[in-house]
């Protein structure tokens, strides 16, 4: 009596501990980080935000948040380092609105060496106040693609391409930027070096700075011209530089908004599932794929997912799931690994390779997916196949002897399963011979004889 209860507990605690998780992770919404209250502060305050990510929903708001703290605290300026492959145009103008609406000059920093800001990352460079890349470095590839990861007829192709390229001119126009570069890269899909960004005339950016600390002493004492045409002068001497990360929930969701990360997520999550249908009441491995399939569906609604893609997954496991059901010699589990293959090469489709699954991977996963899913399936319909073991149909095909004679006028009693029973035959059976139990009824063993136990009823 004491461990069912016991368990029941634990189950109530794993679970509980689980939902407190996630609602901590939806909950948190505060900033780590120093917090600087300009009159404890001497001497200017620049907040730093490091954004090296795709650009998605979570990204924007980190950077909303950070322009936010940093106009509380009175800052002098806010630099977002970037560092991006790109990502989602409504991301994009969340965070280029909140940079034009900042009361604070806003840099954006393309750093370190070797980094670049494609894409999305173009558009937040060219939106700030001041566009400033490091050394080996290189920004562009604009060109809008499928947020579904569908191929776009070729007007709807032209349309997209045109709505971005014109929200480019009106952003290097109104920083006085190169407008016919800022059409070249979403139309052209063209990226540019820094020393071809700041050659440019007029330049895409406005200088090349080696470091955070290069940066600010470049800045020091510039003029700059706002959104809004008022001049601002930039004192950066000296300044106290406050790093803001990202919270704990912000980094969760930021990591699951990754293709692969997504993927394991949705496999992990198909398979706690059925571990579950086919083993009602285990509750743990119901909860935490539920929570895994939450969790891959977020991630699906940031990323460019093809949702046919999504479908052929799950129609390669309903063929595997059949095979152990229907007699087809193999057809519909080759059907299903195949559709499930397809399907992952079709699920993120676009040309940004940190949106792409690698070939290794995807087929990893899918066949060990594919595989503990058919293990899982062979077990529930083996068990559910099984004769019963226990109470009395569990004694058909038994095999006993019998320790008294049985005829067709009166019957015997035989051993089965160590226990005595009465036992009646439509033979005529001696003491001592083989039998085996044919049915039941009530209290008593129908049997048939097998072969004698002994020679000579010994």
């Amino acid at each position: 009596m004491i461990k069912p209860r016991t368990r029941s507990r634990s189950v109530r605690l794993y679970v509980g501990l689980v939902f407190a998780g996630v609602l901590a992770l939806l909950l948190d919404q505060r900033l780590p980080g120093r917090e600087i209250s300009p009159q404890h502060e001497s001497g200017p305050i620049v907040y730093v935000a490091d954004v090296n990510s795709l650009i998605h929903p979570v990204t924007a708001e980190y950077i909303i948040q950070t322009i936010d703290t940093a106009e509380a605290a009175g800052a002098t300026l806010v630099v977002l380092k970037l560092s991006t492959p790109g990502g989602l145009v409504d991301s994009t103008r969340d965070i280029n609105s909140r940079i034009i609406e900042s009361k604070i000059p806003v840099a954006v920093y393309v750093g370190p060496s070797g980094t670049r800001a494609a894409s999305a990352g173009f558009l937040i460079t060219i939106a700030a106040d001041i566009a400033a890349m490091a050394p080996g470095t290189h920004i562009g590839a604009a060109h809008p693609v499928s947020g579904t990861g569908t191929a776009m007829d070729e007007i709807q192709a032209k349309k997209v391409a045109s709505d971005v390229a014109a929200y480019a001119r009106s952003l290097a126009a109104q920083r006085n930027r190169n407008v016919m570069l800022a059409e070249k890269a979403v139309t052209e899909s063209e990226s540019f070096t820094e020393e071809e960004a700041l050659a440019a005339s007029p330049p895409l950016i406005d200088l090349i700075a080696t470091d955070l600390d290069e940066l600010l002493e470049e800045l020091d004492g510039r003029t700059i011209r706002r959104w809004d045409g008022s001049l601002s002068k930039l004192q950066t001497a000296s300044a106290t530089i406050v790093a803001i990360e990202m919270t704990w929930r912000q980094r969760v969701l930021s990591t699951i908004a990754h293709p692969q990360i997504a993927v394991l997520l949705f496999s992990l999550g198909t398979l706690g599932l059925t571990i579950e249908l086919w083993s009602p009441g285990a509750i743990v491995p119901g909860v935490v794929g539920g929570l895994c399939l939450l969790l891959a569906f977020f991630a699906f609604q940031i990323l460019p997912v093809n949702y046919v893609g999504l479908l052929l997954i799950f129609f390669g496991l309903v063929l595997l799931v059949l095979e152990l059901i229907v007699t087809s010699f193999g057809i519909l589990a080759t059907g299903g690994i195949v559709a499930m293959v397809l399907g992952g090469l079709m699920l993120f489709d676009s040309p940004v390779p940190e949106f792409q699954l690698g070939f290794p991977f995807l087929f990893s996963t899918l066949f060990a997916l594919a595989g503990i899913v058919l293990f899982l399936v062979n077990l529930a319909i083996r068990s559910q196949r099984r004769q019963p073991a226990t109470g009395v149909s569990a004694m058909i095909d038994k095999v006993g002897h019998t320790i008294t004679p049985i005829n067709d006028s009166s019957s015997g009693q035989v051993v089965v399963h160590g226990e005595i029973w009465k036992a009646t035959s439509k033979q005529t059976i001696s003491k001592d011979e083989s039998v085996r139990v044919i049915a039941v009824n009530g209290m008593t063993l129908i049997v048939e004889r097998l072969i004698p136990l002994t020679n000579g009823g010994k």
